[in-house]
């Protein structure tokens, strides 16, 4: 093993994680969460054509690979005369991604919340805008950090595709390490195992947020 090539390319790796990876994962979820919030309000929504719409973007989002959102995005959209560089590009189809796959989780965790407490900010004098804002979501987020903390830690892996469109992060390092120093298998290698070390901070530290949570919701 060429341990000089392994400590040499460290800096330059975790220098796409940590300048890259990490920061497209991050907006990408933000943008992302927010636009899951609205398809999953617009999903349980009692407009008819407003339901059909969201459940049909679900749907293509959930049924096709991210990959090909991605390529649709940055090799697609020029055609009809909309050009954007990669890390927009980017950004646009991992929040996408993220959207439509979070939606069904935050509708679920707004389901799972008893409609007694819909009844209750109601009884009070709140609209349901209000009621929505102030009673159900502050506990529906509480159930859904477990599936959303998966979402995010998948995301994380899924960046390495933005790669393919030239996007500078980690996976786009080893690619270039790897194309130069012709030590492929081992410098893929050495970039699996820094996505395997975010990933594992990331497990631990919504394991413990896991556990706060439980202590506040067997304490409520």
């Amino acid at each position: 093993m060429d341990w000089d090539l392994v400590i040499s390319s460290l800096g330059p790796l975790w220098g796409g994680a940590l300048l890259g990876t990490i920061p497209l994962s991050l907006a990408s979820f933000a943008v992302g969460l927010v636009l899951a919030l609205l398809l999953a309000l617009a999903r349980m929504s009692s407009i008819v054509p407003l339901s059909l719409a969201a459940r049909f973007v679900i749907s293509v989002v959930r049924g096709t690979p991210m990959l090909v959102q991605l390529f649709v995005v940055f090799f697609g959209l020029p055609s009809i005369g909309v050009v954007l560089p990669p890390w927009p590009s980017a950004i646009i189809a991992l929040s996408i991604n993220v959207g439509g796959y979070a939606a069904e989780v935050i509708r679920a965790a707004i389901l799972s919340v008893p409609a007694g407490q819909w009844e209750a900010g109601y009884t009070v004098g709140m609209s349901r805008v209000t009621t929505l804002r102030r009673i159900i979501l502050p506990q529906a987020a509480r159930v859904s950090v477990p599936p959303l903390s998966n979402t995010f830690i998948s995301l994380i892996k899924d960046t390495s595709l933005a790669a393919t469109i030239l996007v500078t992060e980690l996976f786009r390092e080893a690619q270039r390490i790897a194309a130069f120093s012709n030590e492929f298998l081992l410098i893929y290698i050495e970039a699996a195992a820094i996505y395997w070390i975010i990933c594992l901070v990331l497990s631990t530290a919504q394991g413990r947020i896991e556990k706060r949570l439980d202590r506040y919701v067997a304490h409520a």
